[in-house]
């Protein structure tokens, strides 16, 4: 059996203390917004407790899907590093981007660039991929689990909180979607906004969304998961073999506020048999002591696969 472990929007605080020239432009409302209200949402004692609970279920491979930083400082990006090193290394955990981990336009070095490791395909997705091939998608192999890593972070004007994954993304997950489900791989695609249309306001959302459903329509996974909306979500779209399972889950530093439930996540059990796949999911989510994890109701007993 393989168990995925699935967090997202941990949103690491403390903010560097930004420089003036730092905050001209689109980090000034982001800045004045932690500032006013979401350092007291986002609690680094919640999310160290939710590390070592997650640590405890043992996970083979933990997915983290975005808005790790808040508003794209280097010094953010640094200070993530630090905690990516002390959580997990890179072939064991596997990041794609959020919103606020592409604030501004930066230098990729300064940047994303820090934490490359943890969102570059491994050696044994090289027979997959195109020659050349680019950041994202990435593709990461684990026996016959597949992980694709789509990034749909981007820089955007104030009050803006959208993305769009773009044609050649598309392109490229489509031919590995099609590649590994001819080989039956468990394919699982990590995105960081809800990747249906729908789930947002256009200011929030995937601009893409269509497209990217259409793709999976087409071409079929198993799993998607995301974050962005900090809150349990789940659906079902029907690919050519069957359901697509597609979760969100809660920020993993979350203090249950008016608008959003407190800290959460998910494992994924996933194995083959007889030639067929299931996958059962479990949640934790943060007890009303804000003391430690518990078991919560699960997104989906298990998903037979034919």
């Amino acid at each position: 059996m393989f168990t995925l472990a699935h967090l997202t929007d941990p949103h690491i605080g403390p903010l560097p203390e930004p420089g003036f020239r730092a905050l001209m432009g689109k980090r000034l409302s982001g800045y004045l917004s932690w500032t006013k209200n979401r350092h007291r949402i986002h609690n680094m004692d919640i999310l160290r407790a939710l590390t070592e609970d997650m640590r405890a279920q043992q996970p083979d491979q933990i997915a983290l899907t975005g808005d790790i930083v808040n508003i794209s400082l280097p010094e953010e990006f640094s200070q993530a590093r630090r905690w990516l090193d002390e959580f997990a290394p890179p072939e064991r955990l596997s990041l794609v981007p959020g919103n606020h981990d592409a604030y501004v336009s930066m230098p990729y070095a300064h940047g994303l660039g820090k934490w490359q490791d943890y969102m570059s395909s491994n050696a044994e997705a090289a027979p997959f991929l195109p020659p050349e091939h680019q950041p994202f998608p990435w593709l990461r192999l684990f026996g016959n689990i597949a992980m694709i890593g789509l990034s749909s972070a981007e820089p955007t004007w104030p009050f803006v909180a959208g993305g769009h994954v773009g044609r050649r993304q598309f392109a490229i997950l489509s031919e590995l979607l099609a590649k590994l489900g001819a080989e039956n791989f468990f394919r699982i695609v990590l995105i960081h906004h809800p990747p249906l249309p729908g789930f947002n306001s256009f200011r929030k959302g995937l601009w893409d969304a269509e497209e990217l459903r259409s793709v999976l329509c087409t071409h079929g996974a198993e799993l998607v998961l995301h974050g962005h909306n900090h809150r349990a979500m789940f659906s079902r779209l029907e690919g050519p073999g069957g359901p697509i399972a597609i979760a969100g889950a809660p920020s993993a530093s979350a203090r249950k506020s008016a608008r959003h439930p407190a800290a959460g996540y998910y494992l994924f059990d996933i194995e083959q048999i007889d030639g067929s796949w299931h996958c059962s999911s479990r949640v934790r989510n943060l007890n009303e002591g804000h003391s430690g994890f518990v078991d919560g109701e699960a997104l989906f007993s298990t998903l037979v696969y034919s």
